[in-house]
This record gives C-alpha cells, sequence and structure tokens, in this order.
C-alpha cells in the first residue's frame, strides 16, 4: 500500500511542477499539454533565452572592446561555396555541419544547414518593420519561409527561421548572413 501511496504523491509532485513549467513557458513552445510537449517546449525555450544570453554578453564585451564599424563574417565549421546548394555530391552527414555567422554591433546573424533546410537565427535590437524586411530579403534571394519564431527580452529580439532553399538560389551561407546583417544594418542606421 505504501507502494501505491509513493507513487501518487511523485504524480502529483510531477503535475504540480509541470503546472508551474508550462506557466513560465511562452504558450507558442508547447504545442499539447502531455508531459512530452510541456518539457521539450520548456526544453527549447531555455535553450533560446540561453542564445539570447549568450548574445547580450557577447555585445557586451564586443561594446568594452570597441566595436568595428562593420560586420565581419566568419566561417562556421566548413564553409559553402556560392554554388554548393545545388550540389547533388554533399552527403547529408556535410549537410548538418555547414553555416555561417556574422557578427556586428547592429545584429548576429547565423545559418545553418539542416537537411534541406536553412535554420537562420538573428539576434538585434527591434526595430519595427524589420522582420518584413527580412523576409522580403529572403524571399528576394529566393528562400521561402516555412517556420518562423519570435522571442523577445526588453529591446532585444531573437528571429529564429525554418527555410526553404529555392532552387534557383545561388547563396553560400556566408552571403546570406551578410544579406541579413546588411538590411538589418539599414535598419538601424534609419532608426537612429
Amino acid at each position: 500500500m505504501s507502494h501505491i501511496a509513493v507513487e501518487r504523491n511523485r504524480r502529483r509532485q510531477m503535475n504540480e511542477h509541470l503546472k508551474v513549467l508550462r506557466s513560465l513557458t511562452p504558450c507558442f513552445y508547447i504545442k499539447r499539454g502531455d508531459q512530452a510537449s510541456i518539457i521539450g517546449g520548456v526544453i527549447e525555450f531555455i535553450k533560446e533565452m540561453h542564445q539570447v544570453l549568450q548574445s547580450l554578453e557577447s555585445k557586451k564585451r564586443r561594446k568594452s572592446l570597441s566595436p568595428s564599424p562593420g560586420p565581419s563574417p566568419r566561417p562556421f565549421q566548413r564553409p559553402l561555396t556560392p554554388n554548393c546548394l545545388d550540389s547533388p555530391n554533399l552527403g547529408s552527414e556535410n549537410f548538418k555541419e555547414l553555416g555561417a555567422s556574422c557578427n556586428s554591433p547592429a545584429a548576429d546573424v547565423e545559418a545553418k544547414i539542416s537537411g534541406s533546410n536553412v535554420v537562420l537565427k538573428v539576434i538585434s535590437r527591434r526595430i519595427p518593420g524589420q522582420i518584413a524586411k527580412i523576409i522580403s530579403v529572403l524571399e528576394r534571394l529566393s528562400f521561402e519561409v516555412l517556420h518562423l519564431n519570435i522571442s523577445s527580452m526588453e529591446d532585444t529580439v531573437l528571429y529564429s527561421f525554418v527555410i526553404k532553399i529555392g532552387l534557383e538560389c545561388q547563396l553560400s551561407m556566408e552571403e546570406l548572413v551578410l544579406e541579413v546583417q546588411q538590411s538589418i544594418r539599414s535598419d538601424n542606421l534609419y532608426a537612429e
């Protein structure tokens, strides 16, 4: 009988913990009400908040070390050449490792190949109309937005895109992050 009481107590505690986790997590992270969805949503939320925190710490360090005037792209693991996205010779193992990032005082932009899509993350100061401008840049470059997640904290915003690579796309990941970075820099010029 005590085993049953212990199990009931564990379930009650688990349900209480899940209620707290669910109340602390924005609703769009939790797709369904089951335990796995709640825990998965909380994990995704924590990962994104951790990325925002790292970005803010990085920005703070850059400001204290006198920031450079323009963005400086740096390869993220192995860089792509302009025609690599359409190359049938790359194996799926290579796609998981390819990407680029570009950091500047205006924004941190990171793009990674994930299967047949690109995961694009942008952390910047919140500017009205900025998301529409980024989406129009992506569409102009032959990318299709499949999913968009927006998280914000005070005046900083994190845009997480899953984008499909269009057949006409001839860009490298470095070129993609520079194009997005450039659109954000022009937004920052108008906002100041």
